[in-house]
């Protein structure tokens, strides 16, 4: 886009690590809905979304078991593996619910970020939430052999040769290990206890290509 119009924007907050700022990032959002952008410092691509709340939301993206669930959306699979350090959160604008879709759209036509799969926030499938019937049936088509990826290993995994840093699969162990946000969430569900070593030696034989230490 042109970078004077690009000088031109006034964002409402913005978060340079958003590691570092994640305390920050979710008391600053509480109760509010707005428009937001994912901003990769390593390679500049970026990710506009909207929320009606942007703490709920926020929330979900610091938690890897989402990120792990999602991880054919790009900017969860991006930021698993570049990791929240090397991301920078915008708020671009803060906005009554019912407007955030329209506002949305806009900032999505005037950034036309890489990340966004869509570039019209009410297209089928652009990040938006479904009901839970569809949840359901979704949930149901990718388990056992409905799942396209069932039973491959290795070169024949779609990720295969993707690199993790030891941070990441540190978060991913913790995650498969259990739910470290457990007193948080009382509702969520526990996951059943694995060795970490196994971990990492299962994520190399699926799909995962681990660094040279």
């Amino acid at each position: 886009m042109d970078p004077f119009l690009l000088a031109a924007i006034i964002p409402i907050k913005s978060y340079s690590n958003a590691e570092a700022d994640k305390g920050k990032i979710l008391s600053d959002n509480q109760n509010k809905s707005g428009i937001y952008m994912w901003t990769n410092n390593i390679n500049k691509k970026r990710y506009i979304g909207s929320s009606t709340n942007l703490r709920r939301r926020f929330r979900e993206y610091f938690n890897i078991n989402y990120l792990l669930q999602n991880n054919s959306m790009y900017i969860c699979n991006s930021l698993l593996k570049h990791d929240y350090c090397n991301f920078s959160l915008t708020i671009l604008e803060y906005c009554s619910p019912d407007k955030c879709l329209e506002r949305e759209g806009y900032y999505l036509k005037l950034f036309k970020p890489e990340y966004n799969i869509s570039q019209d926030p009410t297209a089928p499938f652009s990040g938006r939430k479904h009901s839970d019937k569809s949840k359901t049936i979704m949930s149901d088509a990718k388990k056992g052999e409905k799942n396209p990826n069932f039973a491959k290993t290795g070169e024949n995994h779609p990720n295969y040769g993707q690199t993790l840093n030891e941070e990441t699969i540190k978060k991913i162990s913790d995650a498969m290990v259990g739910n470290t946000n457990s007193k948080n969430q009382p509702n969520s569900q526990q996951i059943q206890v694995f060795d970490e070593k196994l971990i990492k030696q299962l994520l190399t034989i699926l799909f995962v290509k681990l660094p040279e230490r």
